[in-house]
């Protein structure tokens, strides 16, 4: 089946504004800023506090209430009549010593850094489409040698992210965290910048400190069965910033109430900031520091954003062809709960997080038929009842309505905000074949 699909590559990301492609010649430098009106206090954007204050009944009684913990990033995107495109930052309650649990979030820089990692070897015939067989050499580990979802039942680098961006698949998170080791995750994302990160733990299975520090030995092969490489099993000596993370009034532990806070200070930590970061240096990698750019290569690029932006119904897995993962699955800043047909010409490239009550969507959305592109980030708390692992959070009810709220007044203000160039996005969907 043919798809209209488009991917903002570096260069088609500079080339947008123009119905006529410039020149490809050396990638211009990107401008970015944060608007001046922002607080004293670095926290509350008047923009976004406006844009709320007009809709009081979507917004009014979750804002006022600190329990919350909404945070929102909104990013304008304006561009030159040579494409180059300019960014200014509005900020709605960010704080970034503030905790919220990032759940599945931490997947999108696991993912990108397992890429990177593949780079920097640098052996001869390893890459993202090489077989990667997982083993076991502790307590708590598990074997994977086939993966019944991929096409032809092999585990790699690159069907693990596409379950990953898809579906946002824990076990695929997990193979990739042993793969990289706990030390390389956190001391290469703190070496670029993002010093609030702490990526500890595997995703869904309950593991002691201990078993989250060893990961597993993985070997790779080609397709004659040569072995490539191969990574023992390691333990981790990262030193982790102390943290006395403690949130709500109770939670279930073995069926049992625990009637004290839950204890997040051995939980993974990322700042909002730091996840709006990670989503722009991938659609715009020159959009960051050098510092903060990942090594990636043009078709390591093309990869995350095609499936950060990809329905399951869209992919080639055959498993996600079904009512379980319907067209706009994991898009909670454009659809929030809604299970209807993905809208015509809107692309979200982004990746959620739901845990604890917990809620939270890093994207990159465009709508190439109105011309539009903006950055949004938003996380929101919603447990009312202050209970955790009691499986009675408020998801639907609050946390996806406001999601979906607040997408939609940024992408209305954005289709009525004058622009000195409109980008033509129609000029560069990308049609590919499955």
């Amino acid at each position: 089946m043919n798809i209209l699909k488009w991917l903002t590559t570096p260069i088609l990301v500079l080339m947008m504004a123009c119905k006529t492609p410039v020149k490809m010649g050396k990638p211009q430098a990107i401008e970015s800023k944060t608007d001046s009106s922002v607080n004293s206090d670095g926290i509350t954007h008047s923009l976004l506090a406006d844009l709320v204050s007009q809709f009081p009944d979507h917004f009014k009684s979750i804002i006022t209430n600190p329990e919350s913990k909404v945070q929102i990033i909104y990013t304008q995107i304006d561009r030159r009549k040579n494409g180059k495109p300019k960014f200014t930052d509005h900020y709605f309650n960010v704080n970034d010593a503030g905790y919220f649990y990032p759940a599945s979030t931490v997947k999108l820089p696991v993912a990108i850094l397992a890429l990177q990692k593949l780079n920097e070897l640098k052996i001869e015939g390893l890459d993202k489409r090489s077989l990667m067989i997982t083993e076991a050499d502790h307590s708590g580990q598990t074997e994977v040698y086939n993966d019944p979802s991929a096409k032809d039942g092999r585990p790699t680098i690159e069907h693990y992210i596409k379950k990953i961006l898809l579906v946002s698949d824990n076990d695929a998170f997990n193979r990739l965290y042993e793969f990289l080791g706990q030390e390389y995750i956190n001391n290469t994302l703190h070496r670029m910048g993002y010093e609030d990160v702490q990526i500890i733990h595997r995703l869904e299975i309950s593991l002691t400190e201990d078993e989250n520090r060893h990961t597993n030995p993985v070997r790779f092969f080609d397709t004659s069965g040569k072995l490539l490489y191969e990574k023992p099993l390691q333990q981790s000596n990262l030193v982790y910033a102390q943290r006395n993370t403690k949130i709500g009034k109770g939670f279930f532990r073995s069926g049992e109430l625990v009637n004290e806070p839950f204890d997040f200070s051995l939980k993974n930590r990322m700042s909002l900031k730091t996840l709006h970061s990670i989503v722009r240096s991938v659609m715009f990698p020159k959009a960051v520091s050098k510092k903060q750019r990942f090594k990636l290569t043009k078709d390591d690029h093309d990869l995350l954003r095609k499936y950060m932006s990809m329905t399951p119904p869209e992919s080639d897995v055959s498993i996600y062809h079904n009512e379980d993962y319907w067209d706009n699955y994991v898009k909670y800043l454009w659809y929030g709960a809604e299970k209807n047909v993905a809208k015509e010409g809107v692309r979200v490239f982004n990746k959620v997080g739901k845990a604890y009550g917990f809620l939270s969507d890093v994207a990159y959305i465009a709508d190439h038929n109105n011309n539009v592109e903006f950055m949004l980030s938003a996380v929101i708390y919603c447990n009312s009842d202050g209970i955790l692992n009691d499986n009675k959070y408020d998801y639907d009810t609050v946390g996806l309505p406001f999601m979906k709220h607040i997408g939609q007044v940024i992408y209305e203000y954005e289709l009525k905000r004058i622009k000195k160039v409109i980008p033509d996005l129609t000029t560069f969907r990308f049609n590919y074949t499955q």
